[in-house]
């Protein structure tokens, strides 16, 4: 009985591998353990973990692991879907939208070019300015009460939204009531109207 359990252990065990068609115009390079990934001006780096595989053939990025562990299964999908997003991003940029609302107070928004922060005025009736700092590589363009991020970058795009968020955050007051912010309304793949 042992040795049969041992068998079917033994199939049921395959070499983790996938293959990224790489679309025109994107050229990726692999540099000791980074996955670069370029189209014009734009850059994507992206560090590999030892344990798994990747090369570079027939325009195709391909990555594998000798291991079919769970700590390999977990940062091979990571992997996988990281370049995924990142040679999606190259072709066409990542768009979040953002809708400022203000029940109380009407707030104002503008983006500092020189020190590269998105400000609010008088959110709340305060005096002092809210200042968000925004990541570098993302585009940000304000019409009215919506704000719309783009970058190439995923990670980049949604960071720059969930800062904008958390910033105007309200604490210490009944949320019922004070319903002023600045909420994430659309992100790739999802719209929340």
């Amino acid at each position: 009985m042992f040795i049969r359990m041992a068998e079917k252990n033994k199939n049921l065990k395959k070499a983790l591998l996938e293959e990224i068609e790489i679309s025109n115009g994107i050229n990726v390079e692999i540099k000791k353990s980074k996955v670069i990934m370029k189209k014009g001006n734009n850059q994507i780096e992206r560090s590999v973990n030892p344990r798994l595989i990747v090369k570079v053939e027939n325009n195709k990025v391909i990555i594998s692991s000798k291991k079919t562990s769970r700590k390999e299964k977990k940062v091979f999908g990571s992997l996988v879907a990281h370049i995924k997003n990142s040679l999606n991003g190259l072709n066409e940029p990542y768009t979040y939208r953002l809708q400022a609302v203000s029940v109380h107070f009407p707030m104002t928004l503008f983006h500092d070019k020189t020190s590269n922060e998105l400000v609010v005025k008088n959110f709340l009736g305060e005096r002092k300015d809210r200042r968000m700092k925004l990541v570098e590589g993302v585009n940000v363009r304000i019409n009215k009460d919506i704000i719309e991020i783009e970058s190439y970058n995923i990670e980049k795009a949604g960071q720059t939204a969930a800062n904008i968020e958390k910033a105007t955050k309200i604490r210490f007051r009944d949320r019922r009531i004070f319903q002023d912010g600045i909420f994430i309304i659309e992100k790739p793949g999802r719209s929340f109207l």
